[in-house]
């Protein structure tokens, strides 16, 4: 049990509000497909609403679409609670439009604060529902998704409404994509402008786990989100597609999610760690499999990117010690990144190595622990850097101190050293 490898009780915790998130991401993926599909509203709203209530842990709720004209929220779906009017509309003054509006996310309600965005001239009693979820899209209020009870009475927690705030960020796009199709010259202009930035919440929402995971370990802040980076410019330099490429950034975000579970003294040790340590540390790759296993991503090989991304060609590495053969490109390149992202961070117990030296130690070791190809590919970007080509730079948190001849002369060592007078690498460094 993963609970079993968890020091603590509050990593426990912690790590049962990361599947919790992750199983939102999950949610997330299930709705693209749905809220862009030609079907009912309707169908699409009882979708959108199941989605949320199970996300935040609610047994009730309700999804009210937003009308300015006069203000009011009329119900669109409802779930759980027993007497509830169909529809169910809840007439708005200006006061409650503005408060809605400039709520920056889930507000928990309690007597005192019902007044403040709803009134009780509808017919639906506001007591009924504990929190309110604002859907908001281009800053305006498209609808709110109103929370009733959770089992045994339970408050809603962050983990909760963190998990609400990124569905209902997203539904919103779909609720306003609804209210535009009343409009077929708006639809034209705006749908497609809508719909097009619903692919930017999975790297929303992964950015926030990738955060979320590094965020306890002062020496390895924001190494998730970079990995990631390196990860995706890696992809597009072998010329991979563009969903390939995200899928890449996504597994370089959430490969390390199974260090929730190491002991933070671990990560600030400043000598060698013990071979009891070790086995500890070593344990992330499969706690974190465990984790995102469970979690049907729109990229089917994150669980064996988070388990093998410490695998080397030579079945030097960890935890299975399997052979390159047995390792998948996407494996092989977020490995490659992880390492290099390692090498030129700080750490408790050496300083970071430079660009240069970084790429130096790398080809060093191709190709006995790393995928030449993969090794290739990282030249290549960071010579875009270095020679300012790079559509997004690649390295913009560190200083590039190496001259894009010092990376030609890396690219023809490692060249050399894999082919040995044979063709091995056929993409020319500087394209």
């Amino acid at each position: 049990m993963l609970c079993d490898l968890a020091p603590t009780s509050s990593v426990a915790i912690q790590t049962n509000n990361l599947r919790r998130l992750l199983h939102t991401v999950e949610a997330l993926s299930e709705l693209g497909p749905a809220l862009t599909a030609e079907r009912d509203f309707s169908e699409t709203s009882r979708l959108m609403l199941s989605a949320v209530t199970e996300a935040a842990g609610a047994r009730e709720g309700v999804l009210f679409l937003f009308h300015d004209k006069p203000a009011m929220l009329t119900s669109a779906a409802a779930l759980g609670f027993a007497l509830m009017p169909d529809p169910a509309f809840v007439p708005l003054l200006p006061k409650h439009v503005h408060a809605l509006t400039a709520a920056h996310g889930p507000v928990v309600l309690n007597s005192s604060t019902y007044p403040a965005f709803l009134s009780s001239n509808g017919n639906v009693a506001p007591e009924l529902f504990k929190c309110l979820a604002p859907l908001k899209a281009a800053g305006r209020l498209a609808g709110v998704v109103a929370l009733g009870r959770r089992p045994g009475d339970a408050l809603y927690e962050d983990s909760e409404l963190d998990a609400l705030q990124l569905l209902c960020s997203y539904i919103a796009l779909a609720v306003q994509n609804h209210a535009l199709s009343q409009s077929i010259a708006q639809r034209v202009s705006e749908n497609l402008r809508l719909m097009a930035s619903l692919h930017g919440f999975y790297d929303n929402a992964l950015e926030a786990f990738a955060t979320a995971i590094d965020v306890k370990h002062v020496n390895i802040h924001g190494h998730s989100l970079r990995v990631g980076r390196y990860a995706s410019a890696i992809g597009e330099a072998m010329g991979m597609e563009p969903s390939e490429v995200a899928a890449l950034r996504s597994a370089g975000y959430l490969h390390d999610i199974g260090k929730v579970a190491v002991d933070r003294r671990l990560f600030g040790k400043a000598g060698a760690l013990d071979p009891e340590e070790f086995r500890e540390m070593a344990d992330h790759t499969v706690v974190g499999h465990q984790i995102v296993s469970g979690v049907q991503f729109p990229w089917p090989k994150i669980p064996e990117i988070v388990r093998w991304h410490h695998e080397r060609s030579d079945g030097s590495g960890y935890p299975d010690r399997l052979v390159e053969e047995d390792l998948s490109m996407p494996v092989r390149i977020v490995g490659l990144a992880d390492s290099f992202d390692a090498m030129t961070s700080v750490r408790p117990y050496r300083a970071p190595l430079s660009v240069g030296s970084a790429l130096s130690d790398l080809v060093r070791l191709t190709p006995e622990k790393y995928d030449p190809n993969v090794v290739q590919a990282l030249l290549i970007q960071v010579r875009r850097d270095v020679v300012g080509s790079s559509r997004t730079p690649l390295l913009d948190t560190m200083s590039v101190n190496i001259a894009a001849t010092d990376i030609d002369h890396l690219a023809a060592t490692l060249q050399h050293k894999v082919s040995r007078g044979r063709v091995y690498l056929t993409k020319e460094i500087g394209s």
